[in-house]
């Protein structure tokens, strides 16, 4: 799991505005970047995308401490 300020840590909006685009590259898995609470930006599609995958949830958010991957000093 990442958040959008993970991805892009200068402009966090952005890259959930790309990734939110119909545009996006069929194999980028865009349902593993969430809001930086936890919170999923897509809904539904994204819950059961994540919960498929056994990604661990602290009532309607990802629980971050779990899923997050560590960034790479």
């Amino acid at each position: 799991m990442r958040t959008y300020g993970d991805v892009s840590p200068g402009a966090p909006r952005l890259s959930a505005r790309l990734l939110s685009t119909e545009q996006v590259p069929a194999d980028l898995p865009w349902w593993r970047v969430v809001r930086a609470d936890g919170t999923l930006a897509v809904g539904e599609e994204q819950r059961r995308r994540l919960w498929a995958e056994g990604v661990p949830f602290k009532g309607d958010r990802v629980d971050l401490d779990l899923a997050r991957i560590p960034h790479e000093p």
